[in-house]
């Protein structure tokens, strides 16, 4: 497979990477590592993401700078990034050829080469453990897929993570980089915005079924009293499964004409609940999205179809 990934790099001198609508750490810092790697191997390499609205906290990281909303090469090499469908890369290049490196196991292998790994915890880590054999991963790439590991597992708090998971970050570490700067810019580095939107959602915090699922509504008004940016939606699912008692979460997110919702369990898988909706991810952390639909009423649906699962 590498051997084809060359191959078809080597047909082009234009390469397109493309991160996934709303984006979160994975795809952005991934995205950011392969844009060094295939940099450095001579290409012309541009990187995108159809949202105006891209972590703040990342910007320590190399080339976040250069991250545009806009493709400008007519016919390059398009690479996604954590990207389970193709819906999830806002742009229309279907003409075109698609490189897919994701780890979602509901990807709807989209590319002419799908690079993709359901057991692996981030979008880096397949990434980096298919190219780094082939390319030469600096401090600088390394520091990047490190950032995407230690968001998508929260922190190494996910319970998909494996010996495997931290011999991976022991590499990134002999590569050079500093965890605890990446630690800082990922956990401490939040907006009073955020602050503020966390306290409204935490406001509308509701349990149900004996207190083994808990909601939170975030509706168009808070994110704009608050202030806050749709990227600090990211931040907020986590407190869904805070308590002990809980072994789902769910958020729903009132975004323009749209219902975003993000399900978090402990041990249930939720993909399942999420496929039914049209979405998809992992067992503990999945998601989908909506025409805007009457929260409540989307809330009680989703309650009904967790009451009835199985």
């Amino acid at each position: 497979m590498i051997h084809k990934f060359k191959t078809l790099i080597d047909n082009y001198t234009h390469i397109t990477v493309i991160t996934h609508i709303n984006p979160d750490p994975d795809t952005i810092a991934t995205g950011l590592g392969v844009y060094e790697i295939l940099k450095n191997y001579g290409k012309k390499v541009e990187i995108v993401n159809l949202s105006n609205d891209i972590p703040n906290n990342l910007d320590f990281l190399k080339n976040y700078s250069k991250i545009k909303n806009k493709i400008n090469y007519d016919r390059s090499l398009i690479i996604s990034c954590d990207c389970g469908d193709y819906s999830r890369l806002g742009f229309e290049v279907k003409e075109r050829e698609i490189i897919n490196i994701d780890h979602h196991f509901s990807n709807t292998n989209y590319g002419v080469l799908n690079i993709l790994d359901g057991d692996a915890v981030s979008a880096s880590q397949v990434a980096y453990q298919f190219l780094k054999d082939e390319f030469k991963i600096t401090t600088d790439i390394a520091e990047c897929f490190y950032t995407a590991l230690v968001s998508d597992t929260q922190n190494f708090t996910t319970n998909n993570i494996s010996k495997n998971t931290f011999d991976i970050a022991s590499e990134f570490i002999s590569l050079g980089i500093n965890p605890a700067k990446v630690s800082q810019n990922l956990n401490q580095r939040v907006s009073l915005a955020s602050l503020r939107l966390r306290a409204l959602a935490l406001k509308s915090l509701t349990l149900h079924l004996n207190a083994t699922v808990c909601s939170m509504v975030v509706a168009k008004e808070d994110i704009l009293v608050s202030g806050a940016k749709t990227t600090d939606l990211n931040r907020l699912s986590i407190y869904t499964t805070s308590l002990s008692t809980v072994e789902i979460g769910i958020l729903i997110s009132e975004i323009n004409n749209l219902s975003k919702v993000s399900l978090r369990s402990k041990s249930i898988d939720v993909s399942l609940i999420a496929n039914s909706f049209g979405g998809g991810g992992h067992k503990n952390a999945s998601g989908f999205t909506l025409d805007y639909r009457d929260s409540q009423e989307l809330l009680d649906e989703i309650i009904k179809k967790i009451e009835n699962r199985g």
